[in-house]
C-alpha cells in the first residue's frame, strides 16, 4: 500500500497527464495543486489500474475519481459508461454536480444522479435521453435496473464512493447486487474512510490488482479544523449549546462562514432540539430521514443563502453537504463510533477552508474522548462554555461595534432630547438610561432571567448553588461526575410558556397525521418561508389529514404565499386562516384536542420548556417501537430526550395530538 506524499502539493494538475479540456474546467473552478489522494489516485485511474483508496471526507475523493471518470468517456456514445454509487442522497447530488462542472469544457457529456425520495419520470428521461454517467444510492439504482431503465452492460468504470458508510447502511447485498451486473473487464475505483474486514473482501472480489493508497493522518481534512471539546452534564447541553451558537462569531475567521450543523442521534433529537432552539430565537430547522426530499433540498439551499443559520442533523442525513457557510460542527452527542466523529467534523474545513468543531462530553465519557483523539493523532482543546453574562457582553460588544456608524448617519437630535427628557422628569443617570437601553438591546433582563432561560429546554430545575450571580454553572469535570450528572427528583419546571393558549391566530395547513408529519418540520417550513421566529408560534394540532397551527404575529400576503407553497412531507402546506365550525375565522378558545383529552389521551409537546408528555398508552407503545427501529437503546422508552413521567390513559384510541407552548 502506497501513502499519498506530503509533496503532492508542489505537483500541479497538469502534470498528471489529464486532458486539456479538463485542466481548463478546474483552473476556471480554481483549483491549482491536486491534494495527495488526486496526486497519487488520477494517475493510477488514467492508466486503467484499479485503485483502493483509504481517505477520510473533505480530502478531494471526488475529484481523484471524477476527473479520470471523464477522461474514459467517449462523449460520441450515448449509453451509461460510468457508475458512481454513493450512500446518501445528498452526496449523490453533491458528486454528480462536481462531475458537471469538471465536465463543463467537455462535449456532450451528460450526468444524471438518481436517488430515492425523488420521483422516476425526470431520472428515467435522463436516462432514455442518452446520459453516459449517472450517480446513484444502491437502493435506487437497483429499482431503475429492474424497471429496465438504467443498462449497466456496457460500463466501463465503477465508482463506490465511502464504501465503508454503505456497508454499516445495510447495503452490502445491494452493492454486490450492481457491482456483479457490470462488465468485469471494467475499471473500479473503491474509496472508504476505513478499511474494514468487509471491505478488504469486496476489493479482493471485485477489484484487480488494485493499487492502495492511503492518506495519512497529517494529510487528512482534520488539520483544517480546531477541534475543541466541553465537558458539560447532560442536563445543561442545552443552555450550553444555546450559548455557543450566540457568540460563535467571535470564533470565525471568515464572516462568511457563520452557519452551524449540530450532530445528534436519532430523530427525535433532531426535532426536539430544532425546535427548543427556533424558540430561542435561532434560525434553525431539523433535518433527518423524515423530511422528504424536496424539503431537505431547500433546507440546504436555505443554509447557503443565509436564510438558515443552524441545521440540525443526525448522521445519515447530514453526509454528503458541503456548504461554504458551516463554519463550525457541534457534536450535541458523541457518536457512537470514533470513526462517525470524523464524519461529522468533515461538514466544516472542507478544501482547505477552516473550521471549528465542538463536541460535549459527559463526566461519564471520557474513554470516548481518547478513542477520538487516538483515531484522528489529534489532541482536542478543552474549552469553557461562555456564561450567559458573556454572552450578554458579547452581544453588546457588537452593538457598540455600530454605534459609531450610526452616529456618523445623523439625526439623533429627537434621540438626544428625549434623553433629556427622562434624566429631567426621572432624575436616573445619563449612565445607567444608556446601560439599560443597551441591556434590552441584547435582550439581557438579569441574572435571574439568565437562570431561567438556562434552565428552560430541559425540563429539569438544578440546584440553585450551581449557578453564580451570572448564571454560569459551575464547571463540570471528568471526576466526581456520577452525582452531578443524576437527575434531581422530586422537583418540577416553573417556567411558563410566552403565549397563553388561544391568544393568537389559528392557521389550517394540509399535511397531517397521514403524512406522518412532526411538528418540527412544520415549524421549520412556517418560520423559514414566514420570515417569523420561532418564539412566535404556539399550539400546533395534528388531525389526520390537516393541521391547526397557531400563529402569535401577522403573516403578510407575501409570506403566505411563501409558506403555501412549501412542502412538508412531500404535500405543499396550502397555509389559510382557520374558519371554525361556525364558518367563521378565529382563534379558538379551546383546542379541540383538549376538550377530548380525558377521553382519548393527547400528546403534548411544551416547547417553551422542551418537555415531550405522551400521555396515552398507545403513544407509549408506538415510542418503545420507534425507538427499537431507530436503534437508540440508550434512550428512554417513555417519550423524547427531555421528557417527564407519563401517566396513563384511560382510553386506548390512537390519540390526536395537541402540541403547546
Amino acid at each position: 500500500m502506497s501513502t499519498a506524499p506530503e509533496n503532492a502539493t508542489e505537483m500541479t494538475f497538469a502534470d498528471l497527464g489529464l486532458p486539456d479540456d479538463l485542466l481548463a474546467a478546474i483552473t476556471q473552478m480554481g483549483y491549482e495543486v491536486p491534494t495527495p489522494i488526486q496526486a497519487e489516485a488520477i494517475p493510477a485511474l488514467l492508466e486503467l489500474h484499479d485503485v483502493v483508496g483509504i481517505a477520510q471526507t473533505g480530502t478531494g475523493k471526488t475529484a481523484a475519481f471524477g476527473l479520470p471518470l471523464l477522461a474514459v468517456i467517449d462523449s460520441d456514445e450515448r449509453h451509461v459508461q460510468a457508475l458512481v454509487l454513493a450512500p446518501t442522497r445528498e452526496l449523490a447530488m453533491q458528486s454528480a454536480q462536481a462531475i458537471s462542472d469538471f465536465a463543463s469544457h467537455s462535449r456532450d457529456i451528460d450526468v444524471v444522479p438518481v436517488y430515492g425520495g425523488s420521483a422516476y419520470g425526470p431520472q428515467i428521461g435522463a436516462l432514455k435521453r442518452g446520459a453516459q454517467v449517472v450517480v446513484g444510492t444502491p437502493g435506487r439504482v437497483i429499482d431503475l435496473i429492474e424497471k429496465g431503465a438504467l443498462d449497466l452492460s456496457r460500463v466501463s468504470m465503477l465508482v463506490l464512493d465511502e464504501a465503508d458508510e454503505m456497508l454499516r447502511m445495510g447495503f452490502a447485498e445491494d452493492v454486490e447486487t450492481i457491482t456483479s451486473s457490470v462488465p468485469s473487464d471494467r475499471l473500479t475505483a473503491l474509496f472508504s474512510a476505513t478499511m474494514p474486514a468487509a471491505i478488504e473482501k469486496i476489493a479482493q472480489t471485485h477489484l484487480k490488482d488494485p493499487l492502495k493508497i492511503a492518506v495519512s493522518e497529517e494529510s487528512s481534512t482534520v488539520d483544517t479544523i480546531h477541534q475543541t471539546y466541553a465537558v458539560v452534564p447532560y442536563k445543561h447541553k442545552i443552555g450550553a449549546l444555546s450559548r455557543v451558537l450566540a457568540t460563535r462569531a467571535q470564533h470565525q475567521s471568515n464572516e462568511e462562514s457563520d452557519a452551524a450543523i449540530v450532530f445528534v442521534r436519532t430523530r427525535l433529537d433532531v426535532e426536539e432540539i430544532s425546535l427548543e432552539l427556533n424558540s430561542r430565537g435561532f434560525k434553525a430547522a431539523g433535518i433527518s430521514g423524515d423530511v422528504a426530499q424536496t424539503e431537505r433540498e431547500r433546507m440546504v439551499e436555505r443554509l447557503k443563502n443565509g436564510s438558515l443559520d443552524v441545521l440540525v442533523a443526525t448522521d445519515v442525513a447530514a453526509r454528503g453537504l458541503d456548504v461554504e457557510r458551516i463554519g463550525l460542527v457541534v457534536n450535541f452527542d458523541v457518536p457512537r463510533e470514533a470513526e462517525a466523529y470524523v464524519h461529522r467534523i468533515g461538514r466544516t474545513g472542507r478544501a482547505g477552508r477552516q473550521g471549528r468543531s465542538l463536541t460535549f462530553f459527559t463526566p461519564r465519557e471520557h474513554s470516548r474522548l481518547r478513542k477520538i483523539e487516538k483515531l484522528t493523532g489529534t489532541q482536542m482543546e478543552e474549552v469553557e462554555i461562555p456564561s450567559p453574562a458573556a454572552v450578554s457582553q458579547f452581544r453588546a460588544s457588537r452593538i457598540l461595534d455600530s454605534i459609531g456608524e450610526r452616529i456618523e448617519k445623523g439625526r439623533l437630535d429627537l434621540y438626544r432630547t428625549l434623553l433629556d427628557e427622562i434624566h429631567d422628569t426621572t432624575s436616573l443617570e445619563i449612565e445607567d438610561i444608556a446601560a439599560a437601553l443597551l441591556a434590552n438591546a441584547v435582550g439581557d433582563e438579569g441574572p435571574s432571567a439568565r437562570i431561567a432561560d438556562d434552565r428552560r429546554g430541559n425540563g429539569k430545575i438544578r440546584r440553585e448553588e450551581e449557578l453564580d450571580e451570572s448564571g454560569e454553572f459551575a464547571r463540570a469535570s471528568f471526576e466526581g461526575g456520577r452525582d452531578r450528572e443524576r437527575p434531581l427528583k422530586g422537583r418540577k419546571t416553573s417556567t411558563t410558556p410566552r403565549h397563553a393558549v388561544g391568544t393568537g391566530t389559528r392557521y389550517r395547513i394540509e399535511v397531517g397525521k397521514k403524512d406522518r408529519v412532526k411538528p418540527g418540520a412544520i415549524v421549520g417550513a412556517i418560520t423559514g418561508e414566514g420570515g417569523i421566529s420561532g418564539a412566535d408560534i404556539g399550539h400546533i394540532d395534528i388531525y389526520p389529514t390537516f393541521s391547526l397551527v397557531e400563529i402569535h404575529t401577522d403573516l403578510s400576503a407575501d409570506s403566505m404565499t411563501r409558506i403555501s407553497k412549501a412542502h412538508v412531507s412531500g404535500r405543499a402546506l396550502r397555509i389559510r386562516v382557520d374558519e371554525g365550525p361556525d364558518g367563521k375565522s378565529h382563534a379558538p378558545k379551546k383546542s379541540p384536542i383538549a376538550r377530548k383529552e380525558s377521553r382519548e389521551g393527547s400528546h403534548r409537546l411544551d416547547r417553551g420548556r422542551g418537555r415531550h408528555l405522551p400521555h396515552s398508552e398507545e403513544h407509549r407503545f408506538d415510542d418503545r417501537r420507534g425507538e427499537r427501529r431507530f436503534g437508540d437503546r440508550e434512550r428512554s422508552t417513555r417519550g423524547g430526550r427531555f421528557a417527564q413521567p407519563q401517566r396513563k390513559s384511560a382510553s386506548k384510541k390512537v390519540a390526536k395530538r395537541r402540541f403547546g407552548r
